[in-house]
């Protein structure tokens, strides 16, 4: 008895300090505080203009040249853009640079992640001097993965005047947060938590805007050692910048856009150190000669033409579709979900073929419905899926339900599903090469190649995480986004990105997705071939328990992964040489047994009621 309320006392204690942590972490933060710290910043901020010329010193950008030409070939009812596929990372990261630079008026960033390591700081120092020879800079991060360094922000607050940043949706409107405030936040205020501005969106002068998958870590640009993404964004120069400026206009003026000196965190550290903040430096870098050779890159003519410029294609209506805000509360009905509702209307639409691209394969019962109806055309739409394998994944509960509806994908909406390897063949293609400046991977003659020979599977290298939102349609109609094909894109999160109509930009993001889903690239998800009788009873017995709503405890799936045999045809699963061409390679390939796959297993099994939400 004495233990049982020993154990009553403790727990009742640990309720009684989550629920005063709730109360004091809802409790706003005092006028007089944010007043206070806003004089603070306002007397101390850095003030100076560097520059006295009436461009602010920009440099020249063939990006900003474009969308000059662009704009002043648009008419009403004629728009014009120039749009350049940015397939490799490190490519995009000098894209970034050379636009920062170029800015005269404005730089406007909305990001999903914003890390503190290389790639991160190396844009925030760019911006801040952007911001110091007068162009007007505005970061508004979603504060779950960005910025969480009360320090960091404090010194930036006073970087420049010209610097404004602005964390969305903080939990207890703070910078950073401990475990037990998060999981308090879940306790009080779950829905408005779990809402998370996924955006990726950079615009400068209102003109040129890059728009994609990529968040401000080193991982998204092919810096990181131990795991790189491969992702996909696209430059719009032209008179889609007005729609851009318009989305984020909106959101930087949403409740949920918070200044940092409203932040408790970044408060009490500037009213901590109110005259002695340390003025904004060059940050140390980890590799400050990659720093250097990508930022010699970004202004050099040559390379930006050679890697990026060649493949620049003039188009006519980029349409850039954004959520609203509002997205979770449905308060605008369907258009606060502008993005989900055109994406449905694309694939709906499909004729002859769908090329989709997603991290994370988790449809909605909308979209289930939709790619049924396309299976049941005559002929069917074909539809090649790239997607992630458990051992490629940055998601493993994600993966696991996707795992568990392997079989509906292939019967009833006949997905052909190519799982990315960890370590692909073309990995240096994918991600560009780490060792020249000039081959840092030119997108001219295929969106990914980068110049240099292949490696084999297994070789020592960063992991390889596919992150890349896109979608081809009829080979006619692209979409480049931040949009992934799951739950949380379709009603929580919000979501941008651009849908060009346009042949030529559709068959570079095609043969992108395609070339990721090569057989050397990727493993190929298709029906197990079971042994007579045996094997029919186990798939019955998987097809029963698949269909309960809760518990799928059976192992052996109806599909497994295969992988193309040395001189092998890559033929469909369905023809009759199928496996004299490829060989099964098992369910989770290049995954070891160990906790991974044990917990991708429990989610399949027990985690169908938290599919709405992952």
């Amino acid at each position: 008895m004495r233990a049982m309320s020993r154990n009553l006392r403790t727990r009742l204690g640990w309720c009684i300090c989550a629920f005063a942590l709730v109360l004091a972490g809802c409790a706003p933060l005092s006028t007089k505080r944010i007043e206070h710290a806003d004089r603070i910043v306002a007397m101390s901020a850095y003030s100076k203009i560097d520059c006295d010329r009436p461009d602010r010193c920009a440099e020249p950008s063939p990006f900003m040249a474009q969308a000059d030409n662009a704009i002043a070939a648009s008419a009403p009812g004629h728009p014009h853009n120039t749009v350049t596929l940015l397939n490799i990372g490190q490519n995009a990261l000098a894209a970034r640079i050379n636009l920062i630079r170029a800015a005269q008026k404005s730089i406007d960033i909305q990001t999903y992640i914003w890390a503190d390591d290389d790639a991160g700081m190396l844009v925030l120092d760019e911006l801040v001097k952007a911001a110091r020879r007068g162009v007007k800079v505005r970061i508004l991060a979603d504060q779950l993965g960005s910025l969480n360094n009360p320090k960091l922000l404090s010194r930036l607050a006073r970087a420049s005047d010209n610097l404004h940043i602005k964390l969305y949706n903080p939990t207890f409107d703070s910078a950073h947060n401990n475990y037990v405030e998060y999981a308090a936040t879940i306790l009080c205020c779950f829905r408005k938590f779990n809402q998370r501005m996924h955006n990726k969106l950079l615009l400068v002068d209102g003109k040129v805007g890059i728009v994609g998958g990529r968040n401000y870590e080193d991982r998204y640009f092919d810096w990181d050692s131990q795991m790189d993404f491969v992702d996909r964004d696209v430059i719009v120069a032209g008179v889609a910048g007005r729609q851009m400026a318009k989305s984020f206009g909106i959101f930087w003026h949403a409740p949920r856009a918070v200044p940092i000196t409203h932040l408790r965190d970044v408060n009490a550290e500037i009213l901590a150190h109110p005259f002695d903040a340390e003025s904004w430096i060059e940050p140390r870098f980890a590799d400050p000669q990659r720093v250097a050779m990508l930022r010699k890159a970004a202004e050099d003519p040559e390379w930006l033409a050679s890697n990026l410029l060649d493949h620049s294609l003039n188009v006519g209506l980029v349409d850039y579709f954004y959520d609203l805000p509002s997205k979770d509360e449905a308060v605008h009905g369907p258009d606060s979900r502008e993005l989900t509702r055109d994406l449905m209307k694309m694939i709906a639409g499909a004729k002859h073929q769908i090329v989709l691209q997603t991290p994370y394969l988790v449809l909605t019962r909308r979209a289930g419905k939709i790619f049924k109806a396309l299976q049941q055309k005559h002929p069917p739409v074909q539809v090649i899926v790239s997607t992630d394998s458990l051992a490629s994944t940055d998601a493993v509960p994600v993966y696991a339900l996707s795992y568990k509806h392997h079989k509906k994908f292939l019967v009833d909406y006949g997905f052909q599903i190519h799982e990315l390897m960890p370590h692909p063949a073309d990995v240096h293609s994918m991600l560009g090469d780490y060792d020249r400046l000039s081959g840092f991977g030119s997108e001219k003659s295929s969106p990914h190649h980068g110049g240099r020979a292949p490696i084999k599977p297994g070789s020592p290298g960063p992991r390889v995480s596919l992150h890349a939102k896109s979608l081809v349609v009829d080979g006619r109609i692209a979409m480049v986004g931040s949009h992934n094909f799951d739950p949380r894109s379709a009603r929580i999160n919000t979501e941008d990105g651009v849908i060009i109509d346009n042949k030529a930009f559709a068959e570079q993001v095609r043969a992108s997705i395609l070339e990721d889903a090569a057989p050397q690239n990727a493993w190929l998800v298709a029906p197990r071939h079971p042994t007579p009788v045996i094997g029919d009873i186990s798939q019955a017995i998987g097809d029963v328990s698949r269909s309960l709503p809760i518990f799928d405890i059976w192992p052996w799936g109806y599909a497994t992964d295969y992988q193309l045999k040395p001189g092998g045809t890559p033929v469909s699963a369905t023809s009759p040489e199928f496996l004299d061409n490829w060989q099964p390679v098992g369910d989770f390939p290049d995954v070891n047994l160990s906790l991974t796959a044990i917990i991708a297993r429990f989610i399949t099994a027990f985690g169908a009621g938290i599919q709405g939400i992952l």
